[in-house]
C-alpha cells in the first residue's frame, strides 16, 4: 500500500479532491498555498506534510500566530505522535526543543533565521498555519520575514483561510521560494445558510427569517429576502430610520455617550415595531430549533459577561447532569494550578455554575485557565454556547453549528466601523461541524442602527484582499547589516509581498536582476578559467580593432558612445566641459547619449560631438529614485557633477603603421593569444560584460521605483546612522544590541539601555520601567499615555520620565526622516507589575480597569522583554535584575496560565 494510500485509509472520510491534488503537490517536491474555508480540512494537507518529512528523517517546524494555538496543536501532535517526537518553543515555554516537529510561534522561527540558529540544522518542512495573519498590523510583517529569508531548499506548507486574492499571494511565494503550488478550495464542505433575526415589540415573538430569497436565475447572485424587506418597510420603522440618519452607516464619535453609535437606543423620538432580541431569548431560539451549539460574537467583552449573566438568570440549563460532571472535571483539571484565593477572586463559582449549565463567556479578559477550559469543553459538545470577542475566530478550534453576529458594527477604539466582509467569513466560518452537521447557519440580529440590506450586502460579498502590513523597522534593518550585503539585502525587502502589492514590477525586475547577476558570474568565472587576464587581452583587441579601422574613426566613437553607462563623467570639446552620462537615446538609429552638462543643459550626444572615442573620466552616483527627465532630478545631479573634478583629455593621434605594428605584437604575446581556449573565454567574457549591462539597467528600473520598501530601508538606517547604531554597513556595538532586541519599541529600549535607565534599579523596579516598553492601554490610537495614578518608587518615575524624553527626540528624528512614529512608552502599568514581582496578592492588585486576563496577558509580555534585557544587557548587574524579575514574575495565575496541558 503508497504512502497515500495508508494515509487516508488511517482517516474516517474520504479524501477531498483539493486535499488530494495538494498530495500530488508535495510529492511533487513543491511548496503549497492551501486557500480553504475554516473547517474544509486544510490541517489535513499539512499532517501529510509532516509525515513524509518524518519519513525522510527530517525536521519539521509548525510555527502559528498565537501562543494559545500553539499550546493547542502541540497537545494535538503529542496525542497522534507521542511526547518524544514533539516539540514546543513559545515565549512562555521550551520542550524539546530539538523534536522532529517543533511546534513555535512565528517570532521565534524569524529569531532563530537571523539567529542563524544551529536549531535549523536538518530542517525539511514549515507549516505556515494561518498565514492569512500577516496582515496583521502589528505582527503580520514576521511572516514575510520568515517566507522571504528561509533557506531556498526548505518547503513550505501554507495554510490561509479563503482570501479573494490567494492566486496573487501564491504567485509571490512562487516568485520568492520557487515552484509553489496554489490549491483554492471555495466550497465549503457543509452548507452555509444565512439567517436574520428579529424581535417584534406587539407580540415578543422572535422571527428567524432566510437573509436571501431564492432565485430563478442561475447565477450565483443572491436576492435580499422581500419578506424582511416589507418587515422593515412598516411605518413606524420607517420612520425610526429616516430619524436616525438611514443609510448613514456607523457612528464617526467616540461612542462612549449614550446615542452615539449603533447599539444605542436612547434618545429616539420615534420607536420602531421591531428590536434587537435579547441574549437570553436568542439562546432559547436557537435551543429550541436545533441549531445548538452556537457562538455568538458580542463586540465587547462586558457584553459577553452580561450575555452569561443573562443565561444564568433566565435559569437557562442546556446540558444533562452527565455532561455537567464532565464539565466539571474539564474546569477542574485546567484550574487546578490556582491559588483558591485567586479562584474566589476570579468569581469561578459563578462562572463554573455557567459553565456546567452549557454557557460561557471567551474574551481577552478571561484568564488563560479558564479560558482554554471553555474551549476544550465546547469542542467536546458539552458547552453548548460561546459568548465571545472576535478573537476567538483567529486560529481556534472551537466550531459549532450555529454563529450569531449580535451587530454588524464594532467599536474599534475610537469609532464604530462595519464589519469588512473578510471579517464576516472569518467569523461565519465556524458555523457547520464537518462530519456532525449537515447545514450551518450564519445568524445576523437585527438592529436600529443597520438596515437589512447592509446586512444582506455584507453576507452576499467575497472576502477581502489579503494585504501586506510590512515594512522595515529597526530590528530588521540591523539584522539585514548583520547578515547580507547591502544589495542583497535591499533585494530580499524587494522580494516582500508587501512590494510585491505596491508594484508587482519590481519582484519580477528583482528576479530577472537575480537571474542577469547569476548568469554575469558564472561567465565571468569561465572567462578567467586559464592564464592571462582576459578583460586585458579584450581590452588590447580592441585597440587594435581601432587601429585597423584607420579612417574609420566616427563607428569606433559610436561603439565607444554604446559602451558608456549612467553616471559616466566625460569632457566634450565641441559642446564644451563637463557632462555625466544620464542614459542611452538612440536618435534616427544611431547611437545617441542623453546627457546633463555643467551649464545646466540636457543635451544629445552623438560621434559628431567627439574628436576622440569618448572614455569616462570619472563616475559619479545618480540621484534615485531614478527619473532623467525629471527637474528634481536633473537639480540633484547638476550639484553632484560639479563637485567631480575632472581634467579634460589630450588630443589623441590617428593611427599609423609603427603603432599598428605594436598593438598587433602586444595582442600576439599575450598569454590569453596561446590559450586553446581563447574564443571561449572571449565570448563568455562578452557574456558577462552584456549580462553586467542588463543588471546595470534593471537596478536603474528598480531604483526608478518611488517609495520602494529599499528606500524605506534606506531612510531607516539613515535615523540609526545618526544615532550611532549602524556605520556605513557595518554595526556599531549598539547595532549588535539592537540586532537581538525583539520588541514593537525595539530601538527606544535600546536606546533606554544604553542611556542606562535599566540600571541600577531592584528587580520589581527592572519589571516595572520594563513594562513602559510592552503596555499599552486600551483606547484611542492618538491618547498619549497619562502618569500612573501612583508611582511604585522615585527611581521608576524618573526613570519613566527619562525614556520619555529619549521618546520624545526620537519621533522627531523620525518626523524628520519620514518615518512611522514609535508608539509611546507607557507606564500604565508599571505599579501593579511592581507589586506583582515583590510577592503582592493578585486581589490586592487587580482593579476595576484591569482584567484578570488583561493582568497575565501584561506580566507575560513583560517576561518576554525582561528575558530579552537579561540577554542582551552590557551591565552585568542589569541582567542579573532582568533575569530575576521574569523568576519573579513566574508564580501564581501567571505561572498557571503559562502550563501546558497536552
Amino acid at each position: 500500500m503508497s504512502r497515500r494510500a495508508a494515509f487516508a485509509a488511517a482517516r474516517e472520510f474520504p479524501l477531498d479532491d483539493f486535499q488530494r491534488r495538494a498530495f500530488d503537490a508535495l510529492d511533487a517536491g513543491h511548496s503549497v498555498l492551501v486557500a480553504a474555508p475554516t473547517g474544509s480540512g486544510k490541517t489535513l494537507v499539512a499532517e501529510y506534510a509532516i509525515e513524509g518529512a518524518l519519513d525522510k528523517g527530517a525536521k519539521v517546524f509548525y510555527p502559528t500566530p498565537l501562543k494559545a494555538l500553539s499550546n493547542q496543536k502541540y497537545g494535538d501532535f503529542v496525542r497522534e505522535l507521542g511526547a518524544e517526537r514533539v516539540g514546543l518553543l513559545t515565549g512562555d515555554n521550551s520542550i524539546n526543543g530539538e523534536a522532529p516537529i517543533v511546534v513555535m510561534t512565528t517570532e521565534v522561527l524569524r529569531n532563530m533565521i537571523y539567529a542563524a540558529s544551529p536549531t535549523l540544522h536538518g530542517l525539511h518542512t514549515v507549516v505556515l498555519d494561518e498565514v492569512h495573519y500577516l496582515q496583521d498590523r502589528y505582527r503580520g510583517a514576521v511572516w514575510e520575514e520568515v517566507i522571504v529569508h528561509l533557506a531556498p531548499e526548505i518547503d513550505l506548507v501554507c495554510l490561509s483561510a479563503t482570501v479573494s486574492n490567494a492566486e496573487e499571494f501564491a504567485e509571490w511565494i512562487g516568485t520568492v521560494r520557487g515552484t509553489t503550488t496554489a490549491i483554492i478550495e471555495e466550497h465549503r464542505p457543509v452548507q452555509l445558510r444565512h439567517r436574520y433575526l428579529v424581535a417584534d415589540r406587539a407580540t415578543d415573538r422572535l422571527e428567524l427569517l432566510p437573509t436571501f430569497a431564492p432565485t430563478d436565475r442561475d447565477d450565483d447572485e443572491l436576492r435580499p429576502n422581500p419578506e424582511v424587506v416589507r418587515l422593515e418597510q412598516r411605518p413606524g420603522h420607517r420612520q425610526l430610520k429616516a430619524e436616525s440618519g438611514r443609510g448613514r452607516g456607523p457612528s464617526r464619535g467616540h461612542g462612549s455617550g449614550r446615542g452615539s453609535g449603533p447599539g444605542s437606543q436612547s434618545g429616539r423620538r420615534g420607536r420602531s415595531p421591531l428590536r434587537p432580541p435579547s441574549r437570553a431569548e436568542t439562546v432559547e431560539l436557537l435551543h429550541d430549533q436545533g441549531m445548538l451549539p452556537a457562538i455568538l460574537f458580542v463586540f465587547s467583552r462586558a457584553g459577553c459577561d452580561q450575555g452569561v449573566d443573562a443565561c444564568r438568570a433566565a435559569s437557562i440549563r442546556l446540558t444533562t447532569e452527565d455532561e455537567a460532571q464532565q464539565i466539571r472535571s474539564i474546569a477542574e483539571a485546567h484550574t487546578a494550578g490556582l491559588d483558591p484565593r485567586d479562584l474566589a477572586i476570579l468569581g469561578y463559582g459563578p462562572w463554573l455554575a455557567s459553565l456546567e449549565a452549557g454557557c460561557a463567556a471567551h474574551h481577552a479578559g478571561v484568564v488563560p485557565p479558564m479560558k482554554e477550559a471553555v474551549e476544550e469543553a465546547f469542542a467536546a459538545g458539552l458547552v453548548k454556547v460561546v459568548f465571545a470577542t472576535e478573537t476567538l475566530a483567529l486560529g481556534i478550534n472551537m466550531p459549532a453549528r450555529t454563529v450569531v453576529i449580535e451587530k454588524i458594527t464594532k467599536f474599534t477604539g475610537e469609532r464604530h466601523d462595519f464589519l469588512t466582509p473578510g471579517e464576516y467569513t472569518q467569523l461565519t466560518g465556524r458555523a457547520g461541524r464537518r462530519g456532525i452537521d449537515d447545514v450551518g447557519y450564519a445568524v445576523v440580529c437585527w438592529s436600529p442602527w443597520v438596515t437589512f440590506e447592509q446586512v444582506a450586502s455584507l453576507a452576499s460579498r467575497r472576502t477581502d484582499a489579503l494585504r501586506s502590513s510590512f515594512r522595515p523597522n529597526y530590528n530588521m534593518a540591523v539584522n539585514l547589516v548583520r547578515r547580507y550585503q547591502p544589495d542583497v539585502a535591499h533585494h530580499l525587502l524587494n522580494l516582500s509581498f508587501a512590494q510585491f502589492n505596491t508594484d508587482r514590477e519590481v519582484v519580477t525586475f528583482e528576479r530577472e536582476l537575480e537571474r542577469a547577476r547569476g548568469r554575469a558570474a558564472r561567465a565571468r568565472i569561465e572567462a578567467a578559467d586559464g592564464e592571462g587576464d582576459i578583460d586585458e587581452y579584450r581590452q588590447l583587441v580592441a585597440v587594435l580593432d581601432r587601429e585597423r579601422s584607420a579612417h574609420g574613426w566616427p563607428r569606433q566613437v559610436a561603439r565607444a558612445l554604446e559602451r558608456l553607462v549612467p553616471g559616466d563623467v566625460l569632457w566634450v570639446g565641441r559642446r564644451g566641459g563637463k557632462v555625466v552620462v544620464l542614459s542611452h537615446d538612440n536618435h534616427r538609429g544611431t547611437p545617441h547619449l542623453l546627457a546633463l552638462s555643467a551649464s545646466k543643459r540636457l543635451v544629445r550626444l552623438g560621434a559628431d560631438d567627439f574628436r576622440d572615442a569618448p572614455e569616462p573620466l570619472a563616475r559619479m552616483a545618480l540621484p534615485s529614485p531614478y527619473a532623467p527627465r525629471s527637474r528634481a532630478f536633473q537639480q540633484a545631479a547638476l550639484e553632484s557633477l560639479r563637485r567631480v573634478k575632472v581634467r579634460p583629455p589630450g588630443r589623441r593621434t590617428g593611427p599609423d603603421d609603427a603603432t599598428l605594428d605594436h598593438v598587433t605584437r602586444s595582442v600576439e604575446a599575450h598569454p590569453v593569444a596561446r590559450d586553446p581556449h581563447r574564443e571561449v573565454r572571449v565570448r563568455a567574457a562578452a557574456n558577462a560584460e552584456r549580462f553586467e549591462l542588463e543588471a546595470q539597467r534593471l537596478e536603474r528600473r528598480v531604483h526608478g521605483r518611488t517609495e520602494s520598501l529599499a528606500h524605506q530601508l534606506d531612510r531607516v538606517l539613515a535615523l540609526l546612522s545618526a544615532w550611532g547604531y549602524v556605520d556605513g554597513w557595518s554595526l556599531t556595538p549598539a547595532g549588535t544590541t539592537l540586532a537581538r532586541v525583539y520588541a514593537e519599541t525595539d530601538l527606544l529600549l535600546a536606546e533606554s539601555l544604553r542611556e542606562g535607565l535599566l540600571d541600577g534599579l531592584s528587580p520589581a523596579e527592572t519589571a516595572a520601567i520594563a513594562s513602559c516598553f510592552t503596555y499599552e492601554r486600551r483606547g484611542p490610537d492618538d491618547a498619549l499615555p497619562a502618569p500612573p495614578p501612583r508611582w511604585p518608587s522615585t527611581h521608576v518615575a524618573q526613570r519613566s520620565r527619562a525614556i520619555q524624553r529619549i521618546w520624545q527626540n526620537l519621533v522627531g528624528a523620525e518626523h524628520e526622516a519620514g518615518l512611522p512614529e514609535t508608539r509611546p512608552p507607557d507606564p500604565g502599568f508599571s505599579a501593579h507589575l511592581y507589586e506583582w514581582v515583590r510577592g503582592d496578592e493578585l486581589g490586592t492588585i487587580l482593579d476595576d480597569d484591569l482584567a484578570a486576563g488583561d493582568f497575565v496577558r501584561n506580566v507575560k509580555q513583560c517576561i518576554d522583554l525582561l528575558r530579552q534585557v537579561a540577554d542582551v544587557a552590557t551591565n552585568p548587574t542589569t541582567r542579573a535584575a532582568a533575569g530575576e524579575a521574569a523568576e519573579a514574575c513566574l508564580h501564581g495565575i501567571v505561572a498557571a496560565a503559562g502550563a501546558v496541558v497536552a
